[in-house]
């Protein structure tokens, strides 16, 4: 799979993608999802525009539900670490139990557990930058309830590399699967595998009974262990700013080109090196961002903090969207479009799905 960048062929995957066939397929490696996930988590497109694509086909409720629900949970995501005053980089609802390292299996990084759906799966992982989601669980349970590794470092890993890396579905997500944000932890043996994979194997460390995993000792291909640490590079910028015009700020979960589209505004492509030591990412995914920028007519790229581009532009007015990432932007902040107006933290998703889905759902 591979992901364009450019506007035109971003709006002609969403125009193609056929939600009624999503609900069916959607957990097999080869099922019909939409891909469009990258430029979502860029914010070159947003939830809610998405589902209104879909439902402007006037398809039955039914046919389209689970693809919206599945949006739903990206918003649930977010609204969790926007309004929480937890971390989502901390255990957030339970304690992770049975762990017996912080580091990550060898095998995982290396792609060399045996299992051949999971190795072909992270080599494919390396070459595009994207996951089926039904794999990132099968990873994280194989790191977390297999290896027994504490959820931060695998979930790290993963996030560098994900061309449509979001802290909030990534982190939680994993905390999902280790049982710290979920009431129990996610297993799939080998069998799971080979049904959703289309594969056949036999004999691996997950070829067990559901019952055996209470009491499954830690393989030996898990038992080699290693750590994960990743810099990114950021190249030296030198815009030429006009201190007094008004200034969006774009960073790397805002890439909207149709943000003030035909506005005479200065555009600004922030890029704060501590953010990006607190969440690193690979180059792959450094460059899949720079040529998404490419949509916006004029942008400049500005590598510094916040308070230095502050100091730059003391006389414009500087206007951005909300994200948890910005919550320290001084200046106009704008709402993103989510997909409905519901706010807050929530108990569960469907506590959440409730409320939403009462503004979504249409009579058909």
């Amino acid at each position: 799979m591979n992901f364009p960048t450019d506007i035109g062929a971003i709006e002609d995957r969403l125009n193609r993608f056929n939600p009624v066939s999503y609900a069916k397929s959607r957990n097999y490696l080869d099922g019909n999802v939409s891909y469009l996930s990258p430029y979502i988590a860029r914010g070159v497109i947003s939830t809610k525009q998405v589902a209104d694509r879909m439902m402007e086909r006037n398809l039955p409720w039914y046919t389209i539900e689970k693809y919206i629900q599945e949006l739903a949970w990206r918003d649930y995501w977010q609204l969790t670490w926007k309004y929480s005053e937890k971390s989502i980089d901390d255990d957030f609802k339970h304690v992770q139990t049975d762990v017996s390292n912080h580091l990550m299996p060898e095998a995982i990084q290396k792609g060399t557990t045996g299992i051949v759906a999971i190795d072909s799966a992270i080599a494919e992982f390396y070459e595009t930058g994207y996951m089926h989601n039904h794999m990132r669980m099968y990873i994280a349970s194989i790191c977390c309830n297999i290896a027994k590794s504490h959820w931060s470092v695998p979930a790290k890993w993963l996030y560098a590399h994900l061309l449509d890396g979001d802290a909030a579905s990534n982190q939680l997500s994993w905390q999902w699967v280790a049982g710290t944000f979920s009431g129990k932890k996610y297993y799939a043996n080998q069998e799971n595998i080979n049904r959703y994979c289309h594969s056949s194997q036999t004999a691996t460390f997950l070829d067990v009974p559901y019952e055996a995993f209470d009491v499954l000792p830690i393989p030996e291909v898990l038992s080699v262990l290693d750590s994960f640490e990743m810099r990114t590079d950021l190249d030296v910028s030198n815009p030429t700013l006009i201190d007094g015009k008004r200034t969006l700020i774009y960073n790397y979960y805002n890439l909207d080109p149709s943000w003030y589209a035909d506005t005479d505004v200065q555009r600004v492509l922030l890029l704060e090196p501590t953010h990006f030591e607190k969440y690193p990412i690979s180059k792959k995914c450094i460059d899949f961002m720079m040529d998404l920028s490419k949509n916006i007519k004029n942008i400049q790229v500005f590598v510094g903090e916040f308070v230095e581009l502050k100091a730059a532009l003391n006389n414009s007015e500087l206007v951005f969207k909300e994200h948890p990432t910005s919550s320290h932007y001084k200046g106009t902040e704008e709402s993103r479009a989510w997909l409905t107006d519901v706010t807050g933290t929530y108990n569960s998703f469907f506590a959440y799905w409730k409320r939403a889905k009462k503004q979504l759902k249409y009579e058909s």
